[in-house]
């Protein structure tokens, strides 16, 4: 789940992770309002969404505008400012064309900014521990970065077992290039970070970027954070700060089915059992020619109203061209995918090609179940089969 900036920092800022000042605003008025509580003489104006690259986007309604991070000499400018992004789609690298509107702004005080790094805790899952990023290219996107300049990222782990130890923060410190009373600021920073990561249940909390003041201190100008969907129930508060109108409303509406579904950018949906043969199915699409529409798992245990709660959310996305099912059933029967499938099919009125494929429990009922439907599924005998039948499918009907 991800949250958005004002609110990672009001958490940050319980850890004791410095932040600037900053009250959020709903409407322009209370954007002025805002300001006028801050420390002058400059105010930044940020558009608040779920996405990066704020500042170098640009509004829908103005391509050529300025983008979602604004400077305000006065109150007044703030509030001018504030109605220039709210209920505008704010378009960003991360957002793609379509953009997300903008519903609240973040009113924050200035900065005497003397360098940019950037900063972040995630979980490493080769090493089994937590790392910690830095590098001194603050303000860019990290995967540029790392694409074009691999060797400027710096990066520690830290065994969740003993901790976090103020060499690690030592470490990265001298490889920034800081001074000695900014090192001192940057591990207490760091090590205050890591504190919220590990009580908070983060996947990742990103700092970027972290800047040094003149004065040598070291502040959070930016601040993300994404946090572990599967530990949420032990968060009730956190569950509270979701913006569902930040979400996809197809996966909002499989996370009520409890179905495991991602959204993209393709036009083969996919329904698979399991998240290792639902990547291989997306591999294999993508080996085809086409592209897939979605990751979803619909899981080892599925009922027919989930699988049919399932098919409904694939056909809900008007690039889906054609529907791939490929299903092994261990646990799940193929019967009662089957079921499902018909059903669905049936209650919303194919109109794009199907192709099934089933394998285990129950194969002989479920393809049999398929064959009398009197429905235009098209059957496989193999993932391979599966793949080339919808892409051509697909095509045929394109």
């Amino acid at each position: 789940m991800n949250i958005h900036e004002y609110q990672a920092k009001e958490l940050l800022r319980h850890y004791g992770v410095a932040v600037l000042a900053g009250h959020v605003a709903w409407t322009a008025e209370e954007a002025e309002a805002a300001a006028a509580k801050l420390s002058g003489p400059v105010y930044v104006v940020k558009a608040q969404i779920h996405a990066g690259g704020r500042g170098a986007g640009h509004f829908a309604d103005d391509p050529a505008g300025k983008g979602g991070v604004r400077l305000a000499r006065s109150p007044e400018e703030a509030r001018k400012i504030a109605g220039q992004m709210l209920g505008h789609t704010l378009v960003t690298k991360q957002t793609g064309p379509a953009g997300r509107k903008v519903h609240r702004v973040y009113i924050e005080q200035g900065c005497d900014i003397a360098r940019e790094l950037y900063l972040s805790f995630l979980v490493d899952r080769d090493s089994g521990r937590v790392a910690m990023m830095a590098s001194r290219e603050g303000g860019m996107e990290i995967e540029e970065v790392a694409a074009h300049h691999p060797e400027k990222i710096l990066t520690v782990t830290i065994d969740p077992a003993s901790g976090f130890s103020s060499f690690h923060a030592r470490k990265l410190a001298y490889g920034l290039g800081l001074a000695a009373k900014e090192i001192g600021a940057f591990g207490r920073f760091a090590q205050a970070l890591y504190r919220a990561f590990v009580e908070l249940d983060c996947g990742i909390i990103e700092i970027n970027p972290l800047v040094v003041t003149g004065g040598g201190e070291v502040v959070a100008l930016d601040a993300k954070i994404s946090f572990d969907d599967n530990a949420l129930f032990r968060h009730p508060d956190l569950e509270k700060l979701r913006d569902e109108d930040e979400e996809d409303p197809k996966e909002r509406e499989a996370a009520r089915h409890s179905l495991n579904y991602v959204a993209l950018d393709g036009t083969i949906g996919c329904m698979v059992n399991g998240a290792g043969l639902a990547m291989a199915t997306m591999d294999i699409i993508k080996l085809y020619g086409a592209a897939p529409a979605n990751f979803l798992d619909v899981g080892g245990g599925a009922t027919k109203e989930r699988v049919t709660a399932a098919f409904k959310i694939i056909l809900s996305d008007p690039h889906v061209e054609g529907i791939l099912v490929n299903i092994f059933g261990g646990i799940m029967r193929c019967d009662v995918i089957a079921e499902g499938v018909v059903a669905a099919a049936r209650e919303v009125a194919l109109s794009v090609p199907l192709v099934v494929r089933l394998e285990g429990t129950n194969v002989q009922l479920g393809k049999e179940i398929l064959a009398k439907s009197g429905l235009p599924i098209i059957a496989a005998d193999n993932l391979a089969d599966a793949a080339e039948k919808v892409v051509n499918a697909v095509k045929e009907a394109a």
